[in-house]
């Protein structure tokens, strides 16, 4: 999701778009936009590809978790235009009064939009106020799958949630590198999930009870968290399994130099199912 911070220079940026929120008042003459992204979101070339089309000079930070952006968000004076949070994390800050509203007049590729990724996004900002899609990902399992035969053997659950969430699945791979995203929201729908609960649950007992119990049970046999180290851990082949986000996975797959000795894959499992984010 990106989120405006800024709204004067966004329709050129923002028509072929990611989730998009605007933030504060550009001046004209600074023809500068500053944002914030996740890593490894778009192509090498955008950036100059935009400089280059619209004279406008782009500043562009990445950060790897939605803790991250909202701190410095929450803690004012950013100096950010556009910012790219997760629909979860939107809802608060569009409390916190941390976006300026969307000129949709100066957006041309809006009527390009999904309707129906409009509808999910307005759950968070009601008439699509401040906020835009900009992209939507799968959260599943990324894996060697030559590593993880060899240590779980060839019946390995590679198809199921089992194979991270069942401790003695975990305790096993530790051997050859796991690794959870770094952010508690995904993980505990995950986990919410697989314990046949509702991931988007409200009720405080689902979060304490068995969801704790399972994750400080995994907890010794996961390597790291992280939201983005995965990528090249896993196409060098220094972890042979994370759960991370679809896009992610695939990228690690096309940075190994492994060729087909190195395959990788994502999964969601097909009776439990898996999270969509946005």
């Amino acid at each position: 999701m990106m989120t405006a911070l800024k709204k004067k220079w966004l329709s050129g940026l923002v028509a072929g778009a990611l989730m998009v929120v605007s933030v504060g008042t550009l001046a004209a003459e600074q023809k500068t936009l500053h944002i914030y992204n996740w890593s490894d979101y778009i192509a090498p070339d955008t950036v100059a590809n935009f400089e280059k089309e619209t004279g406008i000079n782009v500043i562009y930070d990445v950060f790897d978790s939605n803790e991250v952006l909202e701190g410095k968000l929450m803690a004012g004076s950013t100096g950010f235009d556009l910012v790219v949070p997760s629909a979860s994390f939107l809802e608060r800050q569009l409390t916190a009064g941390v976006f300026q509203p969307l000129d949709k007049s100066k957006l041309p590729g809006w009527k390009n939009l999904d309707p129906e990724l409009l509808k999910l996004v307005a759950k968070h900002d009601p008439d699509n106020k401040y906020a835009m899609p900009y992209m939507w990902a799968t959260t599943g399992i990324g894996y060697n799958v030559d590593k993880v035969k060899a240590v779980l053997g060839d019946d390995a659950p590679v198809n199921s949630w089992d194979l991270v969430l069942k401790p003695e699945n975990l305790e096993k791979l530790k051997s050859c590198g796991v690794s959870f995203l770094d952010a508690p929201e995904e993980i505990f729908a995950t986990v919410l999930n697989y314990l046949g609960k509702d991931p988007n649950s409200s009720k405080a007992d689902d979060y304490t009870g068995p969801a704790t119990d399972l994750l400080l049970k995994l907890r010794p046999n996961i390597r790291y968290f992280h939201s983005s180290q995965y990528i090249n851990d896993l196409a060098n082949g220094d972890t042979c399994v994370a759960i991370g986000w679809a896009g992610d996975v695939w990228q690690a797959a096309n940075r190994s130099e492994r060729g087909e000795k190195w395959r990788q894959y994502l999964f969601l499992d097909p009776q439990r199912g898996g999270n969509g984010v946005f």
